[in-house]
Parts: structure tokens; C-alpha cells; sequence
């Protein structure tokens, strides 16, 4: 067969029978050493080809990752071949071939001197942080959490199922996690289709010393490629039933049986593999079909296992040998070859569907992964996301704007059980995740109940019914009603859209004619910034007169908890654009009170029973009016502001409700905590951003976020999406709190490209 390229020849490795099986029993090495430097070839095209696809990696932008050997490989190969610089850093255990092979390939080889707290893979990972900040830009593939290192495996699967058709047994070596988990989750996945979901038995290999079956790290043990001194992300215990250790000299002296017995010139992972399924063929039923995975070939290990006097030198002579495993309750320490079930615990898929692009948008995956779920972005355009690439998180392009669709991507990914739960960041995605969830079976509000909370007329009706005070509010279909909806409300009116998010269109109006132009402006918009078609209708509104708070409530086990409120800073007329948010709010026990009960009530109204709301008001003469209720969590940072106020991690708690985990609610003392938004005084482009260092040590700032870059088009705020970085600080009153704010924001300048003095942000 003729191949385009290196790329294309990845995988189409041969299955081969070995010779150790006993009659009536099949037992096969999947050969994955033949790829042309070994498996992870497989890995490196996968996580690269899909990084470029989504966006996430730049034509010609470097790629950084920590390997000492078969990774590394596969991304020298795949990466110079598609034209990227390839950084590698590894330990001093490298061996000499493979760091002959990244030169010549044109790495850049960063060796670590030292181990640090958690072993050699602890020291790499520091090393591989100071040079993503040299080179900023930088793809970093995260081999043993970016989710395409398992679906890599899809393919092989594929393979073994056209070679071999039914699988009894499954055989890997454990590292990453990837290949064993992967291959294990397709090949069940394809066995399912063909009526035999129950046949395949997984059964995991790791070194005596690694710590990914519930054992003390050995950070001297001398296998490489198997075993590890951290947890992947993704090792997912849920696709293992049985685990067997094998300590160094075990694993060495198996690899040199493989070359002798079978004419298998490979690794020690190989090796291992090879003395588990050869125990397993002989223990096995007549008919049985066993399958193991070799990963990696032997020439790298000249001057070690294939060293006659390695074994002396290194100091293994002394370990045990031993001819079969040994069981074990799991968690029991063990030093030699032992063999242990493996207590089931599968990842649960926690799903999104679409995300905010900021905030705490890209923040709630790497917390869906401290909880133990795995996330699942869905999405219509992937490079939407900045630093989706290292947010740990599995990317299943689909049309999300239409259930259907969005339904039909999910079936056809993942298996219904593996679903823990549905979820958005996103305003506009809603009601999608709502009827996701509600067609999958996990927890969710009414789709009815979101569906009023985003169709702004509807909850202005619902609200008037149940009796709280509302503003004037008349939907308009066309321009020519404007006038009519004027008289009603009175001047100056809100003309806002029917649907929309981040006080987006959202404009004061100080005539009918300019009431009726802008209301013309937003019907001739029929699709939103994420391709959804918008209702036909504007609503034309009173001004709702006095301060703005929103509050932040969670059900937690049917009760509605109400978390705390916030003081909303606003622009000056004409736009609602959100400058400043402080918690909590500086309000008197009374006025609180009010607000807390008016709030209640109006969740209630619109039918909401589960998870976080964010609903926002004016406190006015006629008491607490509500502009609008929201069915998650708040925006602008005000999780993060609740949590770093001392109150409980609002965002981790929506994450367990929407995985039906239980909710909770610790709670400190309180320090008033607040966010003050960067804005551009002028439109223009980004030429650069002073001073944001030294906004940094001011006293009390936590935190300084800038979103734009050099190049990027800015202008005066409109609406949050022209916003372009934030500051959050703490302080022991909100007095104080505001001058760390205002001293932040003083600190900060802009320079324009089409200007040449700098203008201050304030």
C-alpha cells in the first residue's frame, strides 16, 4: 500500500499469533512497534491533525511536551512533517537512540537535572511551564490528559475488530492511560454493535512502584513507557476489570523471553504484556481470543535490558521472580508480579453544550475534571475557544443550534450510562442543554421553565401575574408600533431584545425617534452571534429607576438556597454595560430581606427547581423589580468573586448538580471582594496594554486578566463583549475594596495603534 506521507502511514500494523499459546486458545500481539517509531505515533497525529483542525494550534507555532520516549517520537514525526518546531522535555534517563532520533528529527531535546517532590515527571512538568512562557503560543498536547490521546485509539480497534472479529480478552500496558483505556472503550463500543457487548475482559499492566493502581510511588523504578508517579486524566478505572504489577527485573526478563520465544525485538512495556497474556493463554478456556498490545520496540534498550550485565550493575538480581501472579486485595503494596481486580469506579461524562469564551466558561471543564467527571465540549466551531487545546476536554464537533442534531451527535459518541450529566455557560445554550438533558434522562430544569427566562416578554407577563412589580414592558414586531409602545412606557424608554445576552443591544432611548430607529436596527437582526435564530420581537420598556443587584441562588435537594447579592456597577447612559461588581452587596437588613423574597418568588413564578439562577434587579421606589432571571450561573466573575469572598465555589456546585451530585454550601467569614472591568476609551486597534504588572502587586488585587491581544480591534464599551480584561481585589470594607479597584485600573493604559499618546483606561 502507498501512502501520501509519513502522517497517512500511521497505524495498519499487524496482528500476529504467538507461538506460547496453547492449543485451542488464540493469542495475538497487536504489533503497534511497527509504526515507524512505535505507538504513540498514533496519539501524536491524532492530537496534532485535531488541534490544527479546531484552530487551537497556529500554522507554524511550536509544540511543547514533556516525554521520555515514544511521545516524543510521534510528535517530531508528526509535527515536523506538518511544519511545526517541536520542544521536548525529558529526564535524564532518556536513552541514547531516542535522543539521536529527536535531534535528527530537529527538536529541541530540554533535559531536567533533578527529580522534584513528586519524581522525574514533576521536575519535567516545571521545566515544560518555564517554556511556555518563553514561547508564548505554544501548543502543549497534555499526552496524559488531552482526551484525543484515548480516541486515537479508535482506529487500532477498528483494526483488531476487522483482523480478529470477537475479542475475549484485552491486553495493555498502562502509562498515560490512553492506549489501553481507549482501545478498550471502541473495541466494547463496536462489540455492542455486533450483540456481544459482554465478551471483553481488560486487563491492565503496570510496574511494581507506579502509583496508578493504588500503590507507593518508586520514582527509582527503571520500566519506561509503563507506570507513572502521577494520576492521568485519562486513566479511566471504569474500563479495567484486573490489573497485574511486574517489578523491573520481572519485566526485563520477560522482554528478553519475547525476543527469544517469539522473535519479538521490543520494549519492557511490550515485554510485560507479553508475560500477562501468555499466563493468561494458558489459564484460559478453549476458544479464547486474547489480544495484547505491544507498544514500543526494543532498539533503545541495548545498553540495558538486552545488556547482559545490566541486571547486576542496576541492582535487580535481588528482586523476585516469580512464575505466576500472585492475587491480592487491592491496595495491598506489592514487589513482585501480583494480580488484583480493580474496583469499578467509570468516568462519568459530564456534557456542555457550548460554553462562554471566557470566564469561568473555560474554567468550569478543569473543575468538572477535580470532581472526577470527564467534560465534553459540544460544539459548532471549536476554535471559538481560546485554550480549548489544554482545557482537558473531549471536542465533539456538531450543529448545536439544532436538537436533533445535537441529540444524534451525542448517542453517536457516547454511551448512555457513561452520561453523568448536561450543562451550559453559555445564555444561549440554555434551553438546548435543558431538552438534552431532559432526552437523556439526567438532572435539568424544565425545558418549559428555561424557555421563559430566555423569552424576556414572557417573563415580564409571568412576573406581572404572580404580582411583582414590573416595569412597562410592550413587545414590538415592527418598527411602526414603536410610537404606540412609547405612550405606554413613557420617556426615556429601554428598547432591548427579545432574547439576547450581555446587555447586548440593550440602549436607553431619549425620543420616539430614536426609539423606533433602534427598534428598527435590532428587528433586522434575525440570527445572534452564535447562529441562532432570534424571535421576530423587541420589547420597548419604562426605565426601572434605582440601584442594581443581582442575586445568586442554587437548589440544592429541591430547597432554593440563596448564596448572597451583588452591587452592579453600570456604564453611563446610553448603554447597560456592567463596569463593577462587589459581594457582598452593602445593603441593610431590611432592603435585603426585600430583595431575598422578591427573588423567591419569582424563580418560583417561572418554574425553576434545579441547579444555579442568576437574577437581576433594580431596587425602585416600589420595592425590588426584576429585570431579568437567568437559569445558571451568574457571568462577570461573580462565582469567582462569592468563592474568593469566602463563600462556597459556586461554579463547582453547578457542576454536581448537573451530574446529580449532592450540593455543598460551606461557608466563611466574608470579605468584600469585587471586579472592575478594562474598558477602551477610544475604537481603534490594540497596540499594546502598560502597566498590568504593577496593577498585579498592588495591595489586595488577587487577580489581573487581559483578553485581547496586540492587533486586536477594541472600542468604548457597548455591551461586555467589548471588555477587554478585568481586575478582582479584597479588602477588609468595600471602601477600601473600591480605591484597590480604582488604583488597579489607574495603573493600566492603553496604547492604540493609530495613536501615539497613551490614554487611560479610567
Amino acid at each position: 500500500m502507498i501512502f501520501n506521507d509519513l502522517v497517512d502511514a500511521i497505524g495498519h500494523t499487524p496482528a500476529v499469533r504467538l507461538r506460547a499459546a496453547p492449543a485451542g486458545v488464540t493469542a495475538v500481539a497487536k504489533l503497534e512497534l511497527q509504526n515507524l517509531f512505535a505507538m504513540k505515533d498514533r496519539v501524536a497525529r491524532q492530537v496534532i491533525t485535531e488541534a490544527r483542525e479546531n484552530g487551537v494550534l497556529a500554522p507554524g507555532a511550536p509544540i511543547i511536551e514533556s516525554s521520555s520516549g515514544t511521545m516524543a517520537l510521534g510528535l517530531a514525526l508528526v509535527g515536523s512533517s506538518l511544519g511545526h518546531p517541536v520542544h521536548i522535555v525529558t529526564d535524564p534517563r532518556i536513552d541514547a537512540i531516542t535522543l539521536a532520533k529527536l535531534k535528527a528529527l530537529g527538536c529541541s531535546v530540554h533535559v531536567v537535572e533533578a527529580m522534584t517532590a513528586n519524581g522525574w515527571q514533576s521536575a519535567r512538568l516545571e521545566r515544560l511551564a518555564a517554556l511556555r512562557e518563553e514561547y508564548p503560543g505554544a501548543f502543549w498536547p497534555r499526552q496524559y490528559t488531552n482526551p484525543q490521546n484515548p480516541l486515537a485509539y479508535a482506529a487500532l480497534a477498528q483494526e483488531l475488530v476487522a483482523d480478529l472479529g470477537t475479542i475475549d480478552v484485552l491486553v495493555g500496558a498502562t502509562g498515560s492511560g490512553g492506549s489501553l483505556c481507549g482501545t478498550a472503550r471502541a473495541l466494547r463500543r463496536a462489540l455492542e454493535a455486533a450483540g456481544k457487548s459482554d465478551a471483553l475482559r481488560v486487563v491492565g499492566v503496570d510496574a511494581v512502584g507506579s502509583v496508578l493502581f493504588g500503590q507507593p510511588d518508586q520514582p527509582g523504578r527503571r520500566q519506561s513507557g509503563i507506570g507513572n508517579s502521577l494520576i492521568p486524566g485519562n486513566l479511566d478505572y471504569g474500563e479495567i476489570d484486573e490489573i497485574h504489577w511486574l517489578n523491573d527485573r520481572e519485566a526485563f526478563v520477560a522482554t528478553r523471553d519475547l525476543a527469544r520465544d517469539e522473535g519479538i525485538f521490543a520494549g519492557n512495556s511490550s515485554g510485560s504484556v507479553y508475560r500477562v497474556l501468555k499466563h493468561l493463554a494458558a489459564t484460559a478456556a478453549p476458544g479464547t481470543r486474547i489480544v495484547g498490545i505491544f507498544p514500543d520496540r526494543g532498539d533503545r534498550y541495548a545498553d540495558s535490558i538486552y545488556h547482559d550485565d545490566y541486571g547486576q550493575q542496576a541492582g535487580l538480581d535481588e528482586l523476585p521472580v516469580r512464575a505466576e501472579p500472585i492475587e491480592v486485595p487491592y491496595g495491598t503494596e506489592v514487589d513482585g508480579w501480583a494480580r488484583s481486580r480493580v474496583p469499578s469506579s467509570p468516568r462519568r461524562r459530564l456534557l456542555f453544550v457550548e460554553s462562554n469564551t471566557t470566564g469561568t466558561g473555560m474554567l468550569a471543564f478543569s473543575r468538572a475534571r477535580d470532581l472526577g467527571l470527564a467534560p465534553v465540549l459540544l460544539t459548532n466551531l471549536p476554535s471559538r475557544y481560546p485554550g480549548i487545546g489544554e482545557a482537558d476536554c473531549q471536542v465533539i464537533r456538531c450543529d448545536t443550534n439544532h436538537a436533533d442534531a445535537l441529540e444524534a451527535a451525542v448517542r453517536a459518541h457516547i454511551e448512555p450510562d457513561e452520561v453523568g450529566g448536561v450543562t451550559t455557560t453559555s445564555e444561549f445554550y440554555l434551553e438546548a442543554a435543558a431538552s438534552l438533558a431532559a432526552s437523556l434522562g439526567v438532572p435539568a430544569n424544565p425545558p418549559a421553565a428555561v424557555r421563559a427566562c430566555r423569552r424576556k416578554s414572557v417573563t415580564r407577563r409571568m412576573l406581572a401575574n404572580a404580582g411583582l412589580p414590573q416595569p412597562v414592558s410592550v413587545p414590538v414586531a415592527r418598527a411602526a408600533e414603536v410610537p404606540a409602545a412609547v405612550a405606554a412606557t413613557g420617556l426615556p424608554c429601554v428598547v432591548k431584545p427579545a432574547s439576547d445576552s450581555a446587555s447586548s443591544g440593550v440602549l436607553l432611548c431619549t425620543s420616539v425617534e430614536q426609539a423606533q430607529d433602534h427598534a428598527a436596527k435590532l428587528l433586522a437582526v434575525t440570527h445572534n452571534v452564535r447562529g441562532q435564530a432570534v424571535p421576530p420581537e423587541v420589547l420597548v420598556e419604562e426605565l426601572a429607576q434605582g440601584p442594581e443587584f443581582s442575586v445568586e441562588a442554587i437548589f440544592a435537594n429541591g430547597v432554593l438556597h440563596v448564596v448572597g447579592i451583588t452591587r452592579k456597577t453600570l456604564s453611563a447612559p446610553p448603554s447597560f454595560v456592567e463596569l463593577r461588581h462587589t459581594f457582598p452587596a452593602l445593603l441593610d437588613e431590611a432592603a435585603a430581606r426585600e430583595i431575598e423574597q422578591a427573588v423567591r418568588t419569582a424563580i418560583e413564578t417561572i418554574g425553576l427547581r434545579h441547579g444555579a439562577c442568576h437574577t437581576e434587579l433594580r431596587l425602585t421606589a416600589a420595592g425590588p423589580t426584576i429585570i431579568e432571571i437567568n437559569a445558571r450561573l451568574a457571568g462577570g466573575m461573580i462565582p469567582e468573586l462569592i468563592r474568593q469572598a469566602g463563600g462556597p465555589d459556586l461554579l463547582t456546585q453547578q457542576l454536581r448538580a448537573a451530574a446529580g451530585m449532592t450540593i455543598e454550601l460551606p461557608w466563611g467569614p466574608l470579605s468584600p471582594t469585587g471586579v472592575a472591568f478594562v474598558t477602551c476609551p477610544a475604537e481603534g486597534q490594540l497596540a499594546s496594554l502598560d502597566g498590568v504588572e504593577s496593577a498585579r502587586q498592588l495591595r489586595g488585587v488577587t487577580e489581573v486578566q487581559i483578553s485581547r491581544r496586540p492587533g486586536d480591534p477594541v472600542r468604548p464599551a457597548t455591551d461586555a463583549y467589548d471588555r477587554i480584561g478585568y481586575v478582582i481585589a479584597s479588602a477588609s470594607s468595600v471602601a477600601q475594596l473600591d480605591q484597590s479597584l480604582d488604583a488597579a485600573l489607574n495603573c493600566i493604559t492603553v496604547q492604540l495603534a493609530n495613536e501615539e499618546a497613551r490614554a487611560s483606561l479610567t
